[in-house]
């Protein structure tokens, strides 16, 4: 984990690839919540009878904007900054989903921290390139360019 003590610090990080973050488990539950939420009910998340039967592999699919959305529960495991007031989303120059995440997968995160800039009121902006990896897989799920803005305290 990278630990610094302000936002602006992580310029000296530019090009400093951070991670692997632990592994976290996408399982059917996981799934179901994300469908409930986005009203995405497509059977190839959400009928595990059905994938058993239709699917390669035999099992439903994380839906890929989930994946995305991890993101910010994985980057906590690999950056953290000390005198933070607050940090906002910016969002994504580019993402690609190259990989099914099977339900019961395990992925991890790898991030390159690309350019960090600075911004009005003590702020750096930072692109990321986020890889996110699937346990016994070669192919990641997600390659992303995603952007984040944080404020020092």
């Amino acid at each position: 984990m990278l630990i610094v003590e302000h936002p602006k610090d992580l310029s000296q990080h530019a090009g400093r690839q951070l991670g692997p973050s632990e592994w976290i488990t996408v399982d059917q539950a996981m799934i179901d919540k994300f469908a409930e939420a986005t009203g995405d009910h497509q059977w190839i998340h959400v009928d595990p009878e059905r994938a058993r039967r239709e699917m390669p592999g035999g099992k439903t699919i994380a839906h890929g904007f989930l994946t995305l959305s991890l993101l910010p529960r994985l980057h906590p495991m690999l950056l953290q900054v000390k005198n933070r007031k607050r940090s906002i989303n910016y969002g994504s120059n580019k993402i690609r989903f190259t990989n099914q995440v099977s339900s019961g997968s395990r992925i991890r995160l790898r991030q390159t921290i690309k350019t960090v800039e600075e911004v009005p009121d003590n702020g750096v902006r930072v692109t990321y390139e986020s890889v996110i990896e699937i346990e016994g897989q070669d192919r990641p799920a997600l390659i992303a360019e995603n952007i984040g803005i944080l404020y020092g305290a």
